[in-house]
């Protein structure tokens, strides 16, 4: 990235930090917010409970609805998003399932770029269709792709950069060219978080999160979230959240606050630890490909101003991926990402997965695709560690 990229980040950055940081004071002085471990919320008398349930008053009533706890979080997560509002979850998959029931019914559609997160494809392909729902994947680094599927969706559902192949879509294109025709635009921003894209400034109206990853940051935490207009929230609140049942718990929200608060220390660690990565991977005889953003010149690259930990790679034919992935010792073999250890995905495993719809073998990605997550150890040590596998996976 140029000099003013990096200027930009760490001003970003540092306002971020603050906001994260820094909380009025909490009930008895308190410098972190109380855990709300409780299922209901009392009135002091008949008039409290009545304005309450007629909307006059903003007070909790029941934790599946509002807790002072999950609120906290969500007001963040607003800020950080530029948000008017935000609602919790609890999980990444309840976030987007509760979104797109909100705002998708029987008999419409849905445009989705190729290579989306794989339950969300599964949600896709498994659930939707029983409700009369279809969804038609697009290239979304391909305006005029997008464009021509279009005409008649109610939804444009978009990742950038998406799931494995790390590809981009040019969000303010895309977004005006949906926004033309009346189509609401949701985007899972879990790989670049609110410090490096904030795609609302770039017209997109609900942004999503897997909260498990780096807003977590600890891997303690399953969790979600959803951010955009007041209006697009409170349809969300009516129509699902309540119904789904997929709240976010007291104590998880409390630790997705205390990891939000180091986000602004962890993120940069793992952008320079990757690119290190990235680089070297480039110029191995044993690579053909890297997948990182980094490396892109689509217009969608405008919108990040950083990059995270997450990357993938192709390796050469003469590389056994089984051989590899088992010699990694630092990288662990694991699915999700976002947290403060390395771990490893090769798509060939992935191309296993049961039952049913999978995302990596309908897009065509290559079983010689490797998914690096980089976590927070010594970049040195993780070079070794990769080195190592390649020595041990050359076929005979």
């Amino acid at each position: 990235m140029n000099d003013s990229s990096n200027q930009f980040d760490r001003d970003y950055i540092a306002e971020a930090a603050t906001l994260l940081a820094h909380d009025e004071p909490f009930p008895g002085g308190a410098v972190v917010p109380p855990i709300y471990q409780t299922s209901l919320f009392t009135f002091d008398n008949y008039a409290d409970m009545a304005d309450t349930f007629a909307g006059r008053s903003a007070r909790p009533i029941y934790s599946r609805g509002n807790n002072p706890t999950v609120m906290e979080f969500e007001s963040k997560i607003a800020a950080l998003e530029g948000a008017e509002a935000a609602r919790g979850f609890s999980s990444g998959m309840a976030a987007i399932s509760s979104t797109v029931l909100a705002f998708v019914g029987t008999g419409e559609r849905i445009v989705a770029v190729r290579n989306c997160y794989g339950d969300a494809y599964r949600l896709f392909e498994r659930l939707l269709p029983h409700l009369g729902i279809k969804v038609d994947y697009v290239d979304g680094s391909d305006p005029e792709a997008v464009a021509a599927a279009l005409p008649g969706a109610s939804m444009l559902y978009l990742e950038s950069p998406t799931s494995m192949m790390f590809e981009l879509q040019d969000l303010e294109t895309l977004t005006a060219m949906a926004r033309a025709r009346g189509i609401v635009t949701v985007i899972d921003n879990s790989w670049a978080t609110p410090l490096f894209q904030k795609p609302i400034l770039h017209g997109v109206d609900i942004v999503m999160h897997s909260a498990s990853k780096y807003l977590g940051g600890h891997s303690d935490t399953v969790a979600g979230v959803v951010a955009g207009s007041a209006e697009h929230i409170r349809r969300i609140n009516e129509r699902t959240y309540p119904y789904l049942g997929a709240k976010l718990s007291p104590f998880e929200a409390w630790l997705l606050l205390r990891g939000l608060r180091t986000l602004p220390l962890r993120l940069p660690h793992h952008m320079k630890s990757a690119l290190t990565i990235a680089e070297r991977l480039k110029a191995h005889a044993q690579v053909e490909r890297v997948n990182h953003p980094a490396y892109s010149n689509h217009p969608g690259k405008a919108t990040l101003s950083g990059y995270s930990g997450l990357f993938s790679f192709e390796v050469t034919e003469d590389i056994d991926v089984p051989a590899f992935t088992d010699a990694l010792k630092l990288f662990r073999i694991g699915v999700s990402w976002g947290g403060h250890e390395s771990l490893v995905v090769p798509a060939l495993a992935s191309l296993q997965q049961t039952p049913g719809a999978n995302s990596i073998g309908r897009f065509g990605v290559s079983p010689r695709t490797i998914r690096l997550n980089v976590g927070l150890e010594n970049v040195e040590d993780l070079w070794a560690d990769v080195s190592r596998a390649f020595e041990g996976a050359k076929r005979k």
